[in-house]
């Protein structure tokens, strides 16, 4: 049994290249490139790699993903005076920064946050046209559309963060630089200003969506996994056969803790976690400054976090001092 204790596969299967389901609906494009098998891509998964389908709305959003990343890239490589070493060497601290709060909405010069409206409405446009070839490929081939709507949960935060939220509070500035450290440190800074976001009940909702479904997905992987040597891969055929992979694992969760999902209801489980992670997490940044100035304050008006005796005299709302923001 040893030979089944493994977490790549053992075992490539190689048949005929196989082109896909025939395609009911009429397009003016074919799918494209020559199939090939992948070794590495069999060790962790399927190893045939192609044919691929692009059609209009994937092409148009490669398209327009490639010019928000030559604008951010080239305005990267910009601020170190177009020097590669230095461009190679400080990449994960550069950045492609929004406009500043004076210019609220407007569109300011290239120069002063231009690039970044620029490059947000091209990599916008090319998340939601990969959307649409998400969506349109899925009806083509007539399966379900959870794909895409787990798709647009991600698509939502992401537009929370650079074009909702922004716009509720009259500024780009309000919105995410584009950057790998820069973003981090705008999320660092974002939950000062409003008091920690550790109080922030919809931040607490995500972060539960975002453990849970890391631990349902390795939960459900490893049982596969564990009843593999049982043919568990075939979900459809095991759900009626008695005394084999699905029964053992059902069995094998109902003994550990009292409970077992099924072969669809794991994938539920599963799904609605992970899309109630993006989904929440928005809400609370939307919430952010628009509802809520300081979530500490808030825990403590509505019984959240204990109210302790002020030791250096009385605590003050820092968003009612002089010159707080508005």
């Amino acid at each position: 049994m040893a030979q089944y204790q493994n977490i790549f596969t053992r075992v490539q299967v190689r048949g005929p290249i196989y082109a896909g389901t025939p395609m009911e609906a009429r397009s003016a494009f074919s799918r494209t490139t020559t199939p090939g098998f992948s070794h590495l891509f069999g060790r962790l998964g399927d190893a045939q790699v192609g044919p691929i389908y692009l059609g209009m709305s994937g092409i148009a959003s490669l398209i327009c993903g490639f010019i928000a990343f030559e604008i951010i890239g080239l305005n990267m490589w910009a601020s170190v005076n177009w020097d590669p070493v230095q461009f190679v060497r400080q990449l994960p601290w550069l950045a492609l920064e929004p406009p500043a709060p004076a210019y609220g909405l407007h569109i300011p010069p290239l120069a002063q946050g231009g690039w970044w409206i620029m490059a947000g409405f091209f990599l916008t446009a090319s998340i939601l046209l990969w959307w649409t070839r998400v969506y349109l490929r899925a009806r083509a081939l007539g399966l379900g559309s959870h794909t895409a709507w787990a798709f647009a949960a991600a698509i939502w935060l992401y537009l929370v963060l650079g074009f909702i939220r922004p716009l509720l509070m009259g500024s780009w500035a309000e919105a995410v630089p584009f950057g790998i450290f820069p973003h981090l440190d705008w999320t660092a800074a974002f939950s000062l200003r409003y008091g920690n976001l550790f109080y922030n009940p919809f931040h607490m909702l995500s972060i539960v969506f975002l453990y849970g479904s890391t631990l349902l997905f390795a939960m459900h992987g490893a049982t596969i996994l564990a009843t593999s040597r049982y043919g568990a891969e075939r979900e459809l055929e095991q759900i009626a056969d008695r005394g084999t992979a699905f029964e053992r694992g059902g069995l094998f969760w109902r003994w550990t803790m009292g409970f077992c999902a099924t072969a669809e209801s794991i994938h539920r489980w599963a799904w609605w976690f992970a899309v109630l992670c993006p989904l929440t997490g928005g809400i609370g940044i939307l919430l952010s400054g628009t509802a809520v100035d300081n979530w500490f304050i808030w825990g403590q008006h509505h019984g959240l976090v204990p109210v302790y005796p002020p030791s250096w005299g009385k605590v003050l709302d820092p968003s009612t001092l002089p010159g707080a923001p508005r």
